[in-house]
């Protein structure tokens, strides 16, 4: 513990989102189902997920199999990537599987017991979920409020 004092001499900041809750996961996964073109959001939105119930699934897995062992990070992701890939099959959005059993792995890292990894993950499972919800929601009012002009259907005439 002494290191970890020594490297961040008394400025918590870099390493504050491990004690309190962030709403940055909330927030990328509203960004990334967002979009103007309503039946694309939609199709993000489930992909999403789907490819984030895959990381919200494996992610706690591995926390009550292997514990809080950093070693469980690689190998749940590879697990991940996996189910995915060959299981799911939605290709769309197929990152957001690892990437969300890595949200889960890292808040359970910094606890030192399996309950407390798995407590902690649920939260970050919600956010990311909640957060793409929210996205398609701002996408729906967006489409309602600000509809996108329908595509020009451009005649080619041949000469």
């Amino acid at each position: 513990m002494k290191v970890i004092e020594r490297l961040i001499k008394g400025d918590m900041h870099g390493i504050r989102y491990f004690s309190e809750s962030n709403p940055i996961w909330a927030i990328s996964s509203m960004v990334a189902t967002s979009d103007p073109q309503m039946q694309q959001a939609i199709s993000t939105f489930k992909a999403r997920i789907a490819n984030a119930l895959v990381g919200c699934i494996i992610g706690p897995l591995f926390i009550a199999i292997g514990g809080t062992r950093v070693l469980m990070l690689p190998l749940a992701m590879a697990a991940t990537v996996l189910a995915s890939s060959y299981i799911v099959r939605i290709p769309a959005m197929w990152r957001q599987a690892p990437i969300t059993t890595a949200f889960v792995i890292a808040a359970g890292l910094q606890h030192q017991s399996r309950i407390n990894g798995l407590v902690a993950g649920g939260p970050r499972m919600a956010e990311v979920l909640l957060g793409s919800v929210a996205g398609l929601v701002v996408a729906w009012i967006a489409s309602v409020i600000w509809p996108l002009p329908e595509p020009a259907i451009v005649a080619h005439t041949a000469k």
